[in-house]
């Protein structure tokens, strides 16, 4: 990578999930002072930056993602003071630092909010938000047929007789985009946080800001004979093309700064044609690569959506961003233990088919991460993701905290599972989490058998996972032809995915049911596993020097 090439184009970016990091006042409950406590980890990890979920002051609805101010945080996490001594110490190590912002909705106890529940129908302080009449001759009927993510309707009468919008929890009202104060609003919020020093922001919801203005009814989702969900169709609240005005004005904003401060865009969209728009030159810097995230271990599926987020991307000159896990999924290794259940489609929970075999799953990680960092462009590790943590799938129903449990009836156990604290240290549960002298147990519970997995008991241990994520991403530092750039596919058996990129730097993957020989004039620069006899085993994966 050019010195000059922008830190984004290549970055490794490390997911703190901030309530389950680690805890640094013994309450439970992660915070800013346990994130500082572990820059020396991070940055022997080999982390180029952190995205940090919500740390903003919250009612804590939905874990964060119901912010009540924007300006500060919330005192479970720490205070705006502590914030900017992480900044500098992170920036110390190397690191840079980029917060969530939640641009889709507020929290209800947002000022905002209530002074449009004091106000009443028809007042100013409404057209903030989305308040409609309802249906029927009564306007007992919500305004449309629209469904919560969180399940049940999207909607929420007041005593007045209105009705307000949201897409997540009742919450969490979403805002109307169309109004001047909130586009003024977040673009002081965004200069507020650059100016202390923040290099960038991840956006939530980036693909649902606009509503269509007549609010329809959701249209039918249609499928292709092949079985495939039809492409964008004009969605009323999902991917609107109007949404990128908004994020155009905020590239002018980050370029106001010196740094190269950046945005990457939560946004789900229908094709890599509708992502594309997002990262425009004039637009967001990154996006996420949910179809790589989405994709079964299979080699025709995983070449394919390589090739088409490459090609989609390079026509717009921005750089591909890869990622496995995240705090809405379940975590990669249960994933890759089994099939799933049905086609995992955006904006719905993912079905798996039976129960993980997690050796398995854990071996085709491994690959896995391996494949990941060998592509071009960035990448995103969510925490714990380098220990090989799987999805923590028997919580007991009483230890459930995600509002989709409740939302759903409880037929839907949510995202806790991909959510409990990691573990640092020691044989038995807070594991390192909490101090010794902590007050608390943990937010979630800890499975009993975690302390083999621990930072500890992995550090050194060149089988580990996490060594494996510490000498790759040494290498993918070191070595010229990773980061940005292109890859040139090479000639290989059915199953096995094998490209180059310059200079003198090949990535094998086997996932085939049989040992591919290896290439002759070349040697191991990494496996995911020992290789015998140059024999690359299944499910395995391994950087080659030409």
């Amino acid at each position: 990578m050019s010195p000059t090439t922008p830190w984004w184009r290549s970055a490794v970016i490390y997911q703190v999930y901030i309530r389950s990091f680690a805890d640094g006042n013994g309450d439970g409950v992660g915070d800013i002072a346990g994130i500082r406590s572990r820059l020396p980890y991070l940055k022997s990890l080999g982390v180029d930056a952190l995205w940090i979920n919500p740390w903003y002051k919250s009612p804590m609805a939905d874990h964060g993602y119901d912010v009540a101010d924007y300006r500060e945080i919330d005192p479970l996490f720490g205070t705006v003071a502590e914030a900017e001594q992480l900044i500098e110490e992170a920036h110390q190590h190397g690191i840079r630092i980029i917060p969530d912002i939640v641009p889709n909705h507020t929290s209800d106890q947002h000022v905002w909010f209530q002074a449009a529940l004091a106000a009443g129908p028809g007042s100013p302080e409404r057209e903030r938000y989305v308040f409609r009449p309802g249906r029927g001759a009564d306007g007992t009927e919500p305004p449309n047929d629209w469904v919560s993510c969180f399940g049940g309707p999207a909607w929420t009468r007041l005593p007045d007789g209105e009705w307000y919008l949201h897409l997540f929890a009742p919450e969490q009202p979403d805002l109307n985009w169309e109004h001047p104060e909130v586009k003024a609003e977040f673009e002081s919020v965004l200069r507020f946080w650059f100016s202390r020093g923040v290099d960038g922001f991840r956006i939530d919801v980036a693909h649902g800001l606009i509503k269509h203005p007549e609010l329809p009814d959701l249209p039918s989702r249609r499928e292709a004979e092949d079985g495939q969900p039809q492409q964008h169709a004009d969605h009323p609240h999902w991917d609107r093309d109007e949404v990128h005005d908004i994020f155009r004005a905020w590239r002018k904003v980050a370029d106001e700064f010196p740094g190269d401060r950046s945005f990457v865009a939560e946004a789900w969209t229908d094709t890599p044609e509708r992502l594309a728009a997002y990262v425009r030159a004039d637009g967001l810097h990154t996006a996420f690569n949910f179809d790589f995230l989405m994709t079964d271990w299979d080699p025709k599926d995983l070449r394919a959506v390589i090739d088409d987020t490459l090609a989609m991307l390079d026509g717009v000159g921005a750089p591909a961003t890869w990622v496995m896990s995240n705090h809405d999924v379940v975590r990669h290794p249960s994933r890759y233990g089994r099939k799933a259940a049905k086609k995992w489609l955006a904006n719905e929970p993912y079905r798996p088919a039976g129960p993980a075999n997690l050796e398995l799953g854990t071996r085709r990680a491994r690959a896995a991460a391996l494949l990941m960092l060998a592509l071009p462009g960035g990448a995103y590790v969510y925490q714990g993701e380098e220990l090989g943590l799987p999805e923590v799938e028997d919580l007991p129903a009483s230890a459930l905290q995600d509002p989709i449990w409740e939302r759903s009836g409880h037929t839907e156990r949510g995202r806790d599972g991909c959510r409990v604290p990691i573990p640092w240290s020691g044989q038995t549960a807070p594991y390192g989490f909490s101090p010794d002298n902590a007050s608390a147990t943990p937010w979630l519970p800890q499975p009993a058998d975690w302390a083999g997995r621990s930072v500890e008991a992995q550090t050194g241990d060149e089988t580990s996972m996490l060594e494996l994520y510490r000498s790759a991403l040494r290498l993918r530092r070191e070595h010229p032809a990773l980061g940005d750039g292109t890859l040139t596919w090479l000639d290989a058996p059915a199953g096995v995915l094998a490209f180059s990129r310059e200079p003198g730097f090949i990535c094998v993957v086997n996932l085939s049911a049989e040992a591919y020989q290896l290439p002759d004039r070349t040697s191991i620069l990494l496996s995911s596993e020992p290789v015998e006899d140059g024999r690359l085993a299944p499910d395995q994966a391994a950087w080659l020097a030409v």
